[in-house]
């Protein structure tokens, strides 16, 4: 396997454990709890490497995360998670503030000994007001495509000449106010 293809092979693994390690909390946990929604199901949505530059070396891969928006009957969040298992219990339920995009969000440490450390944050729960799996799927792919979208500074307006505003001229060639 080549170098280019290991990010992509772990990430493809990684995404597939999440969503089984969810199905297995809907089924065994979650059963029977008033808050599911019957209409939708648990699904991953855009799941890509990421590096958090404060703690990560993208050159040698080490820290190398994806991020991406898990949709279940009970929850939406946003889940930032290891390429590699990593089993920090230290950080669960642990706040810490990320970035996504140009915004910033509160995600919470979590742990589940069949999957490891991860992160959360909320985006909806419950999840009543979706009415099939399509309109979540829609929902979340519209939110990561405005997280992922780069931010273009405006350009600033033009400032009249200091002379000219001084002047009481405007901007604009020879008009005078």
């Amino acid at each position: 396997m080549n170098a280019p293809s290991l990010p992509a092979a772990a990430l493809s693994r990684r995404v597939h454990d999440l969503v089984a390690l969810f199905r297995s909390i809907e089924r065994d946990r979650m059963a029977g709890v008033p808050v599911l929604n019957p209409a939708l199901q648990v699904e991953a949505v855009g799941f890509e490497p990421a590096f958090d530059p404060k703690i990560a070396d993208p050159a040698s891969r080490i820290d190398v995360e994806a991020i991406g928006i898990l949709v279940t009957p009970w929850f939406m969040n946003l889940v930032v998670m290891p390429l590699e298992r990593r089993d920090d219990v230290a950080g669960v339920g642990v706040s810490r503030a990320r970035s996504v995009g140009s915004e910033s969000f509160d995600f919470i440490g979590g742990h589940e000994p069949a999957f490891g450390a991860y992160a959360a944050c909320s985006l909806f729960s419950p999840m009543f007001e979706f009415v099939d799996q399509a309109a979540a799927v829609a929902t979340a792919r519209a939110v990561l495509t405005t997280l992922r979208t780069p931010v273009t500074a405006a350009e600033p307006a033009p400032s009249p000449a200091r002379r000219s505003f001084l002047l009481g001229r405007s901007s604009a060639a020879g008009a005078v106010r």
